[in-house]
Protein backbone atom coordinates (compact mmCIF):
# COMPACT_ATOMS: atom_id res chain seq x y z
CA UNK A 1 0.00 0.00 0.00
CA UNK A 2 1.55 3.43 -1.12
CA UNK A 3 0.87 6.17 1.11
CA UNK A 4 1.88 9.95 0.82
CA UNK A 5 0.05 11.77 3.66
CA UNK A 6 1.01 11.54 7.69
CA UNK A 7 -2.79 11.31 8.26
CA UNK A 8 -3.37 8.22 6.35
CA UNK A 9 -0.06 6.63 7.57
CA UNK A 10 -1.53 7.54 11.25
CA UNK A 11 -5.11 6.22 9.83
CA UNK A 12 -3.50 2.19 9.49
CA UNK A 13 -1.10 2.58 12.19
CA UNK A 14 -3.91 3.05 14.63
CA UNK A 15 -5.97 0.07 13.00
CA UNK A 16 -3.00 -2.41 14.14
CA UNK A 17 -2.74 -0.92 17.19
CA UNK A 18 -6.18 -1.84 18.32
CA UNK A 19 -5.16 -5.34 17.27
CA UNK A 20 -2.03 -5.20 19.59
CA UNK A 21 0.08 -5.93 16.67
CA UNK A 22 3.27 -4.57 16.39
CA UNK A 23 4.66 -2.28 14.17
CA UNK A 24 8.48 -2.05 12.51
CA UNK A 25 9.60 1.11 10.56
CA UNK A 26 12.37 0.90 8.09
CA UNK A 27 13.73 4.52 7.12
CA UNK A 28 15.10 4.79 3.57
CA UNK A 29 15.64 7.34 0.82
CA UNK A 30 14.81 4.92 -1.61
CA UNK A 31 16.60 3.34 -5.00
CA UNK A 32 16.57 0.52 -2.99
CA UNK A 33 18.81 -2.34 -2.97
CA UNK A 34 19.62 -6.04 -1.30
CA UNK A 35 20.88 -3.90 1.87
CA UNK A 36 17.66 -2.22 2.18
CA UNK A 37 15.89 -5.39 1.68
CA UNK A 38 18.08 -7.33 4.12
CA UNK A 39 16.53 -4.46 6.86
CA UNK A 40 12.79 -5.03 5.44
CA UNK A 41 13.20 -9.15 5.82
CA UNK A 42 14.82 -8.46 9.43
CA UNK A 43 11.64 -6.25 10.00
CA UNK A 44 9.30 -8.83 8.72
CA UNK A 45 10.66 -11.55 11.13
CA UNK A 46 10.54 -9.25 14.40
CA UNK A 47 6.75 -7.56 13.58
CA UNK A 48 3.56 -7.96 12.44
CA UNK A 49 3.37 -4.94 10.25
CA UNK A 50 5.64 -2.86 8.47
CA UNK A 51 6.42 0.64 7.49
CA UNK A 52 8.79 1.57 4.84
CA UNK A 53 9.36 4.81 4.25
CA UNK A 54 10.79 6.42 1.16
CA UNK A 55 11.94 9.47 1.58
CA UNK A 56 14.80 12.09 0.15
CA UNK A 57 15.45 14.08 3.15
CA UNK A 58 16.38 17.69 1.56
CA UNK A 59 17.89 19.24 5.06
CA UNK A 60 20.42 16.46 5.08
CA UNK A 61 21.79 17.74 2.07
CA UNK A 62 24.65 20.19 2.13
CA UNK A 63 24.30 22.98 -0.51
CA UNK A 64 27.09 20.90 -2.91
CA UNK A 65 25.67 17.77 -2.12
CA UNK A 66 23.67 15.65 -4.47
CA UNK A 67 20.17 15.69 -3.01
CA UNK A 68 19.35 17.02 -7.11
CA UNK A 69 20.92 14.11 -8.53
CA UNK A 70 20.22 11.46 -5.94
CA UNK A 71 18.23 8.75 -7.73
CA UNK A 72 14.35 8.33 -7.46
CA UNK A 73 13.30 4.98 -8.72
CA UNK A 74 9.51 4.82 -6.62
CA UNK A 75 8.05 2.58 -9.19
CA UNK A 76 11.05 0.08 -8.69
CA UNK A 77 11.12 0.50 -4.79
CA UNK A 78 7.21 -0.41 -4.60
CA UNK A 79 7.96 -3.49 -6.72
CA UNK A 80 10.49 -4.96 -4.25
CA UNK A 81 8.72 -4.17 -1.27
CA UNK A 82 5.89 -5.35 -2.60
CA UNK A 83 7.39 -8.34 -3.17
CA UNK A 84 8.77 -8.62 0.54
CA UNK A 85 5.27 -8.08 1.89
CA UNK A 86 5.83 -4.70 3.47
CA UNK A 87 2.34 -3.53 4.09
CA UNK A 88 2.65 0.40 3.95
CA UNK A 89 5.32 2.27 1.10
CA UNK A 90 4.76 5.72 3.14
CA UNK A 91 6.76 8.41 0.22
CA UNK A 92 5.43 12.00 1.39
CA UNK A 93 6.58 15.23 -0.50
CA UNK A 94 9.06 17.30 1.52
CA UNK A 95 5.89 19.92 1.78
CA UNK A 96 3.96 16.95 3.48
CA UNK A 97 6.73 16.66 5.96
CA UNK A 98 7.95 20.08 6.45
CA UNK A 99 5.20 22.50 5.73
CA UNK A 100 5.76 25.50 4.42
CA UNK A 101 9.28 26.05 6.30
CA UNK A 102 12.20 26.89 4.06
CA UNK A 103 13.97 24.34 5.33
CA UNK A 104 16.51 26.23 7.16
CA UNK A 105 17.65 26.82 10.50
CA UNK A 106 15.76 30.24 10.66
CA UNK A 107 12.86 28.60 10.40
CA UNK A 108 12.21 24.66 10.81
CA UNK A 109 12.87 22.80 14.50
CA UNK A 110 15.77 20.61 14.42
CA UNK A 111 16.68 17.99 16.50
CA UNK A 112 20.08 19.06 16.89
CA UNK A 113 23.14 15.85 18.48
CA UNK A 114 25.92 16.17 20.68
CA UNK A 115 28.49 18.21 18.62
CA UNK A 116 31.08 16.01 20.04
CA UNK A 117 29.45 12.83 18.52
CA UNK A 118 29.26 15.09 14.63
CA UNK A 119 32.26 16.77 14.80
CA UNK A 120 34.34 14.01 13.36
CA UNK A 121 33.59 11.60 10.23
CA UNK A 122 30.72 12.21 8.22
CA UNK A 123 29.73 14.90 10.20
CA UNK A 124 33.22 16.88 10.02
CA UNK A 125 32.82 17.28 6.32
CA UNK A 126 28.96 17.84 5.97
CA UNK A 127 28.09 20.10 8.28
CA UNK A 128 24.54 20.09 9.35
CA UNK A 129 24.04 16.33 7.92
CA UNK A 130 23.10 14.96 11.41
CA UNK A 131 20.70 17.51 12.30
CA UNK A 132 18.99 17.00 9.14
CA UNK A 133 18.94 13.33 9.93
CA UNK A 134 17.66 13.51 13.52
CA UNK A 135 14.72 15.53 12.67
CA UNK A 136 13.33 13.32 10.17
CA UNK A 137 14.12 10.42 12.11
CA UNK A 138 11.95 12.24 15.16
CA UNK A 139 9.47 12.86 12.24
CA UNK A 140 9.13 9.36 11.27
CA UNK A 141 8.89 8.08 14.67
CA UNK A 142 6.48 10.54 15.55
CA UNK A 143 4.28 10.04 12.31
CA UNK A 144 4.93 5.96 12.40
CA UNK A 145 4.95 5.31 16.68
CA UNK A 146 6.88 1.96 15.54
CA UNK A 147 8.21 -0.58 18.77
CA UNK A 148 10.76 -0.91 16.80
CA UNK A 149 13.63 0.75 13.83
CA UNK A 150 15.89 -1.34 11.45
CA UNK A 151 19.06 0.82 10.29
CA UNK A 152 22.15 -0.41 8.34
CA UNK A 153 25.93 -0.84 10.19
CA UNK A 154 27.19 0.81 6.79
CA UNK A 155 25.77 3.97 8.59
CA UNK A 156 27.63 3.60 12.02
CA UNK A 157 27.53 7.31 13.01
CA UNK A 158 24.11 7.68 12.19
CA UNK A 159 22.97 4.35 14.27
CA UNK A 160 24.99 5.18 17.32
CA UNK A 161 23.26 9.17 16.82
CA UNK A 162 20.43 7.61 16.73
CA UNK A 163 20.50 5.68 19.25
CA UNK A 164 21.58 8.28 21.62
CA UNK A 165 18.51 10.48 20.62
CA UNK A 166 15.84 7.85 21.58
CA UNK A 167 17.58 7.19 24.55
CA UNK A 168 18.12 10.89 25.48
CA UNK A 169 14.33 11.88 24.41
CA UNK A 170 13.34 8.69 26.24
CA UNK A 171 11.74 7.70 22.80
CA UNK A 172 9.53 4.65 22.90
CA UNK A 173 11.90 2.74 20.20
CA UNK A 174 14.00 0.25 20.14
CA UNK A 175 16.58 0.84 17.40
CA UNK A 176 18.16 -2.40 15.75
CA UNK A 177 21.20 -2.32 13.46
CA UNK A 178 21.56 -4.64 10.86
CA UNK A 179 24.92 -5.99 9.21
CA UNK A 180 26.54 -4.64 6.41
CA UNK A 181 25.51 -5.94 2.90
CA UNK A 182 27.95 -6.40 0.18
CA UNK A 183 27.86 -7.29 -3.36
CA UNK A 184 30.21 -10.49 -4.47
CA UNK A 185 33.07 -7.99 -4.63
CA UNK A 186 33.28 -7.02 -1.40
CA UNK A 187 32.13 -3.74 -1.93
CA UNK A 188 29.70 -2.23 0.61
CA UNK A 189 26.21 -2.06 -1.17
CA UNK A 190 25.05 1.63 -1.67
CA UNK A 191 22.43 3.45 -3.50
CA UNK A 192 25.32 5.89 -4.56
CA UNK A 193 26.90 2.63 -6.25
CA UNK A 194 24.60 3.26 -9.57
CA UNK A 195 27.06 6.90 -9.87
CA UNK A 196 30.19 4.13 -10.37
CA UNK A 197 31.47 2.74 -13.72
CA UNK A 198 32.76 -0.82 -13.82
CA UNK A 199 36.17 0.37 -13.70
CA UNK A 200 35.40 2.50 -10.50
CA UNK A 201 33.58 -0.21 -8.55
CA UNK A 202 37.04 -1.88 -9.15
CA UNK A 203 38.73 0.90 -7.81
CA UNK A 204 36.31 1.06 -4.79
CA UNK A 205 37.16 -2.28 -3.33
CA UNK A 206 40.14 -0.06 -1.57
CA UNK A 207 37.82 0.54 1.14
CA UNK A 208 36.63 -2.93 2.33
CA UNK A 209 40.39 -4.25 1.60
CA UNK A 210 41.93 -1.96 3.93
CA UNK A 211 39.55 -2.30 6.42
CA UNK A 212 39.82 -5.93 6.30
CA UNK A 213 43.75 -5.76 6.33
CA UNK A 214 43.17 -3.43 9.60
CA UNK A 215 41.10 -6.14 11.09
CA UNK A 216 43.49 -8.97 9.92
CA UNK A 217 46.57 -6.93 11.51
CA UNK A 218 44.70 -6.37 15.04
CA UNK A 219 43.84 -10.40 14.98
CA UNK A 220 47.77 -10.84 14.24
CA UNK A 221 48.56 -8.46 17.63
CA UNK A 222 48.91 -4.99 16.31
CA UNK A 223 46.72 -2.61 18.58
CA UNK A 224 48.21 0.44 18.06
CA UNK A 225 46.12 2.53 16.26
CA UNK A 226 48.16 4.45 14.01
CA UNK A 227 50.22 2.06 12.77
CA UNK A 228 46.84 0.11 11.88
CA UNK A 229 45.88 3.09 10.17
CA UNK A 230 49.40 3.12 8.32
CA UNK A 231 48.69 -0.09 6.20
CA UNK A 232 45.84 1.67 4.54
CA UNK A 233 47.81 3.72 2.20
CA UNK A 234 49.70 0.52 0.17
CA UNK A 235 46.30 0.16 -1.44
CA UNK A 236 45.95 4.02 -2.01
CA UNK A 237 46.32 5.05 -5.22
CA UNK A 238 45.75 8.49 -7.65
CA UNK A 239 42.28 6.85 -7.86
CA UNK A 240 41.03 7.34 -4.39
CA UNK A 241 40.28 10.37 -2.56
CA UNK A 242 40.69 9.36 0.67
CA UNK A 243 38.71 11.76 3.23
CA UNK A 244 39.18 9.50 6.54
CA UNK A 245 39.86 6.76 8.19
CA UNK A 246 39.59 6.14 12.10
CA UNK A 247 39.59 3.75 14.65
CA UNK A 248 36.96 4.14 17.30
CA UNK A 249 35.02 2.66 20.67
CA UNK A 250 31.89 1.40 18.57
CA UNK A 251 29.70 2.33 21.20
CA UNK A 252 30.66 6.03 21.62
CA UNK A 253 32.93 6.96 18.96
CA UNK A 254 35.32 8.07 21.57
CA UNK A 255 39.34 7.79 20.59
CA UNK A 256 41.23 5.57 22.57
CA UNK A 257 45.13 4.66 23.29
CA UNK A 258 45.04 1.41 21.90
CA UNK A 259 42.61 -0.83 19.47
CA UNK A 260 40.58 -3.32 21.12
CA UNK A 261 37.49 -5.73 20.74
CA UNK A 262 35.28 -2.61 21.01
CA UNK A 263 36.85 -0.41 18.17
CA UNK A 264 35.07 0.11 15.16
CA UNK A 265 37.71 0.87 11.85
CA UNK A 266 35.62 3.74 9.87
CA UNK A 267 36.72 5.08 6.03
CA UNK A 268 35.56 7.39 4.10
CA UNK A 269 36.74 8.21 0.63
CA UNK A 270 35.74 9.62 -3.00
CA UNK A 271 36.07 7.08 -6.07
CA UNK A 272 35.23 8.82 -9.59
CA UNK A 273 33.67 11.58 -7.34
CA UNK A 274 31.26 9.17 -5.24
CA UNK A 275 31.91 9.38 -1.87
CA UNK A 276 31.67 6.23 -0.57
CA UNK A 277 31.68 4.85 3.61
CA UNK A 278 32.12 1.56 4.88
CA UNK A 279 33.55 0.14 8.74
CA UNK A 280 34.47 -2.76 10.03
CA UNK A 281 33.83 -4.19 13.82
CA UNK A 282 36.85 -5.64 15.48
CA UNK A 283 35.22 -8.47 17.08
CA UNK A 284 31.92 -10.10 16.52
CA UNK A 285 28.77 -8.18 17.31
Amino acid sequence: MLLNTINEVRAEVKKWRAEGLKVGLVPTMGALHEGHLSLIKRAKTECDKVVVSVFVNPIQFGPSEDFDKYPRTLDEDMKLCDGEGVDIVFAPTPKEMYGDCRLSNDCLTYVCPPFFFVDKLCGKSRVGHFDGVCTVVMKLFNIVQPDCAFFGQKDAQQVIIIKKMVRDLNIPVEVIQCPIVRENSGLALSSRNKYLSDEGKKDALVLSQILNNIKACYKKGVTDIEALKETAYSYLTEKHDLEYLEIYNKNTLEEEMDANDNSIALIACKVEGVRLIDNIYFSEV
